[in-house]
């Protein structure tokens, strides 16, 4: 059975260590944070990361710390010979990232970053029937995703811009803009506004951005704000046969409302059929991801979702969203 740590035991270590024990293929043995709560009987409190990092006996680690941490924790431990899975943002910039992937194709090992949107079974589903062509090719794409914030964010290391390293678009947008370059597959020119003018931080409090794919003509616009007043997940995707309009996303704080994918064909003289609603009642894409990633040690196969090559190709853009503004400078 594969020997599993996790560094970081807050909310998100609490997710992974219940999707383990939900797999059932793979071993939580130790945990490290700055204030353990909650470790599961049985499973061991480590002093400090390196005593997980150097610990011999650990196949892989999983890596949930604040932002800051995650590139210093994710290279020292592949080069101590772990398989990582890490939480997102895999860094602060491109370069960074960059620097994460000479240490993965160095050390070899196994190395996946935590965009668990793609794993959720509506967003499974669209994929599978855009992909068929039954639709038709993509024209553009829409995506809302947005929250409101009480006074405990301004305690936590998510308001501080060094331990952050950006604001909504950077802890909550990028999802957004992972699916956008799961069904576009990448693109070129990018056009955004980034503005931080109700909460004054150091860090965006909206992002509306433009982008398109030269090669294939897709447009996608994007909104991520936490100044909604009201937490939303709206993805649209429109084809030149039908549509695909998810909106919701059920997760771990409910927060988002019911997941409820509307599909529907239509042609060019008018006609369109009834929509087609599907609904997902239950959150799997936490087990989904940890089954992929132990599916990868396991059978010695590389990472196909949420690898460092998706991250890498994320982060560019994040850095040309950051620098299409020339009024918002971000902090270094």
């Amino acid at each position: 059975m594969i020997k599993c740590a996790i560094i970081g035991f807050g909310k998100m270590g609490k997710i992974r260590a219940e999707a383990l024990k939900e797999d059932g293929r793979a071993e939580l043995t130790q945990v490290y944070d700055t204030n353990p709560t909650g470790v599961p009987d049985g499973v061991l409190v480590a002093g400090s990361e390196d005593e997980i990092i150097n610990n011999p006996e650990i196949d892989a680690i999983f890596v949930c710390t604040p932002n800051f941490r995650i590139v210093p924790v994710v290279k020292a431990s592949m080069e101590a010979g772990k398989h990582v899975f890490s939480e997102k943002p895999p860094a602060f910039t491109a370069a960074e990232m960059q620097t994460v992937i000479d240490v993965e194709q160095r050390t070899g090992r196994r190395l996946m970053y935590g965009f668990n949107h793609r794993h959720h079974e509506s967003i499974k589903l669209a994929k599978q029937k855009i992909d068929s062509g039954e639709y038709g090719k993509i024209l553009w794409m829409r995506g809302r995703y947005g929250k409101n914030v009480d006074e405990s964010f301004f305690t936590g290391w998510r308001a501080d811009a060094k331990l952050a390293g950006g604001g909504i678009f950077f802890d909550q947008g990028i999802h957004m803009l992972d699916l956008f370059l799961l069904f576009g597959g990448n693109f070129d020119d990018v056009q955004a506004f980034v503005s931080n003018v109700f909460w004054k931080l150091d860090l965006e409090d909206n992002v509306f951005a433009i982008f398109r794919n030269n090669d294939n003509g897709i447009v996608a616009s994007l909104h991520s704000t936490m100044t909604q007043w009201r937490h939303l997940f709206s993805l649209e995707i429109f084809l030149e046969k039908g549509h695909f309009v998810l909106n919701g996303l059920k997760t771990s704080s409910g927060a988002y409302g019911e997941e409820e994918l509307s599909v529907a064909r239509s042609d060019l003289g008018g006609s369109h059929a009834a929509e087609m609603k599907h609904r997902f009642e239950t959150d799997t894409s936490w087990v989904s991801e940890i089954a992929h990633f132990i599916d990868a040690i396991e059978n010695d196969q590389p990472v196909t979702k949420g690898t460092s090559a998706d991250a890498l190709k994320l982060m560019k853009i994040v850095d040309a969203v950051y620098a299409s503004d020339k009024t918002y400078h971000r902090p270094t």
